[in-house]
């Protein structure tokens, strides 16, 4: 793309994200607030709400940064307490909403922001881990790290270093980043595998290594964001920041290789394009377009990833988006995939997960993603 015609798809874009955050608040209830989000404390609400709160900061709209607050409020208790939250189910899915406190924190001064997000700092501090200081997924999957719980958990813990002056959180930040992608990267295609199970006990999980069997497109979606989101907060001299910014551009590189020729997408799995039953899939594709403009914005990535980002952004557009007298929709979202018992991270598991459109877990990948794209273009 030319100067001009990055600018031109930028300008759709913002427009596309003004029209689904006011989307967002359209399902609010007469009391302003979103029964979906107000159900529990967790991770997809979290994101949400992160999404919303950006959009209002970037596109000057102050109602979007307002729906976060106040459904922030709703969790909060005067005290720091989280309504649903208990710390010791050790869940690293229960950290991702907790990043919404610090732009609450800085506007409002506010000591219970602050109490909550000790709190959260608190389980991850106790959290179990395997031999080497990884944090389990969940208490209850002993011994096993899933590329999905550094998204929930590392950027909450490098900001919150930051913030606090606790350095040593940030030190663990940089741990976590750097143990999983050891453990989990293919040597030959650079790509990360979805879980680990450092017992080797779980169905899911090779006798030999550990690994699962397959590299699932969301999967390393929420790694490529943990890591181009903690960079955000790692201080120039840290010792390990040079390291995950060169761990960070080789995985992209690997990503950029199974980048779809035609349509710009990646598939739900990842390496597997032309197999029956694989499809381009939004979230991941969402995640990686996120993650690479935002690492183009910051320096972490060579300008070479550029052409890729938005080849990845239009394709969305193209491809992914639709819109009609209702709005505008998300397709091809996989609802949900996990390691479990009854989900043994196999090719076939993998594409006989539901496909959905318009689920959160898409929207905000793509809100953010249309965000970072116009910041990129604007050099901010």
């Amino acid at each position: 793309m030319t100067a001009t015609e990055t600018t031109g798809a930028a300008t759709k874009g913002a427009d596309i994200a003004r029209r689904i955050a006011d989307a967002v608040l359209s399902q609010c209830n007469e009391q302003g607030v979103h029964p979906w989000i107000m159900q529990r404390w967790a991770y997809v609400p979290g994101m949400l709400l992160l999404a919303m709160s950006r959009a209002g900061e970037q596109l000057g709209n102050p109602d979007y940064s307002a729906f976060m607050q106040r459904h922030m409020e709703a969790f909060i208790g005067e005290d720091g307490t989280i309504r649903s939250y208990r710390l010791e189910e050790y869940n690293l899915d229960q950290i991702n909403q907790g990043k919404n406190l610090f732009p609450l924190y800085h506007a409002t001064g506010e000591q219970r922001y602050a109490e909550a997000a000790h709190l959260l700092a608190a389980q991850l501090i106790s959290h179990p881990r395997t031999s080497e200081g990884g944090f389990w997924h969940k208490k209850v999957y002993p011994f096993q790290m899933w590329l999905d719980g550094l998204y929930m958990a590392s950027p909450f813990l490098a900001e919150y270093g930051k913030v606090f002056q606790r350095p040593e959180l940030i030190d663990e930040a940089a741990h976590q980043l750097l143990l999983i992608e050891r453990m989990t990267r293919d040597p030959r295609t650079g790509l990360l595998y979805h879980g680990w199970d450092e017992s080797k006990e779980q169905e899911w999980a090779d006798s030999l290594t550990g690994l699962s069997a397959h590299f699932w497109s969301r999967a390393m979606g929420w790694y490529a964001m943990a890591a181009v989101d903690c960079l955000e907060h790692f201080p120039v001299t840290h010792p390990k920041r040079g390291t995950v910014i060169g761990i960070f551009q080789r995985m992209m590189g690997a990503l950029v290789k199974v980048q779809d020729e035609c349509t710009g997408l990646w598939y739900q799995v990842l390496d597997q394009a032309g197999r029956k039953g694989n499809y381009p899939e939004a979230s991941g594709s969402c995640m990686f377009v996120y993650a690479m403009a935002k690492g183009l914005r910051l320096g972490y990535l060579e300008p070479s990833f550029r052409e890729a980002m938005w080849k990845g952004y239009d394709g969305i557009l193209q491809h992914l988006v639709t819109e009609d007298d209702k709005g505008v929709h998300l397709n091809s979202i996989c609802h949900g995939a996990g390691l479990s018992i009854d989900r043994n991270g196999s090719y076939d598991y993998y594409i006989s997960e539901a496909v959905v459109s318009d689920a959160p877990m898409g929207l905000a990948p793509l809100l953010m993603a249309l965000l970072e794209a116009e910041k990129c273009s604007n050099g901010q």
